[in-house]
């Protein structure tokens, strides 16, 4: 009993397998599909990148000629010579000495107090510093790996604070978003791969709809440039059968106020088809005044 059944089962695999490889190969397909859609993978945006960790400006630039960090009181410097001052300026020294005065100026910031520097928003100010002299050095040395490392631990950190601000104390969170410029951009959701077969599906849909929104469109502006002279048949043609009807003496099926329905229904819409008429009128005569000018 069993037999037939198996015997079917092969007939019906041994049909089908070709008639889905046929469809798959079918010649021409491919390049149809491709001279019309075209997709191309976005380009990967780098985490250490402004656009994907928030900060919505880049590092300050420190005059060269400002002295370093704790020496900017110094009364010796005030009264020593100009060799004396270059020495203990920012153009003499290592850009780490400008990174310090950087970070101070973004702790000042946010501070509660002069002292402050261990609160969280100056460890907010101080991590945004950090990040975005290392995107600095970055552009100009991207092969720096080391450093493309620290400061994406850093970006992950400071996320972490904002979280944790965010849900303890928004009216700080928001504060500490203006104070520093920066956005606040957490992980989503649900992560998705961006894949080119699910893409290219969605594009052929989204191309197939405009071509059908297209269509109908134009057939719609057909429809509406004969709509005037529908309405003026109709009513020829209403007020023949009335007539036909009266002089046969059967029963009237069409009366005055339909007619009368019509034809305002017509003059309505030739009014509007006027207006229309004369405002684009208008909007070409301003057009070509502009261009002239």
């Amino acid at each position: 009993m069993l037999l037939p059944k198996v015997i079917n089962l092969i007939c019906v695999k041994n049909v089908a397998r070709p008639l889905l490889i046929s469809t798959r190969n079918y010649p021409g397909m491919k390049h149809e599909v491709y001279d019309y859609i075209q997709w191309v993978r976005p380009a990967k945006i780098p985490a250490t990148d402004p656009l994907k960790s928030g900060d919505l400006e880049k590092m300050k630039k420190i005059d060269e000629k400002e002295l370093l960090l704790n020496f900017e009181k110094s009364k010796l410097l005030e009264t020593a010579n100009e060799l004396v001052r270059s020495k203990f300026s920012v153009e003499l020294n290592p850009r780490k000495e400008a990174v310090k005065l950087y970070v101070d100026e973004m702790i000042k910031k946010v501070q509660r107090h002069d002292s402050d520097y261990g609160s969280m928003e100056a460890k907010l100010a101080k991590m945004t510093a950090v990040i975005r002299a290392g995107q600095v050095a970055l552009e100009e040395n991207p092969k720096n790996k080391k450093m493309k490392q620290q400061i994406k631990e850093l970006i992950e950190k400071r996320k972490k604070f904002l979280k944790f601000l965010r849900r303890y104390d928004y009216k700080r969170f928001e504060y500490m978003l203006e104070q520093l410029d920066i956005k606040y951009m957490p992980a989503p959701d649900h992560f998705h791969w961006i894949a080119r077969k699910e893409a290219m599906r969605s594009l052929t849909r989204r191309f197939c709809r405009n071509i059908k929104e297209n269509r109908l469109d134009t057939y719609k502006q057909i429809l509406q440039a004969q709509q005037l002279g529908f309405l003026e048949n109709k009513i020829k043609n209403l007020e023949f059968i009335r007539n036909e009807q009266i002089e046969c003496k059967v029963p009237v099926t069409i009366t005055n106020e339909q007619i009368n329905k019509v034809k305002k229904q017509y003059e309505e819409l030739k009014h509007q088809r006027e207006e229309e008429d004369e405002i684009r009128r208008k909007n070409e005569v301003r057009d070509d005044y502009e261009i002239k000018l």
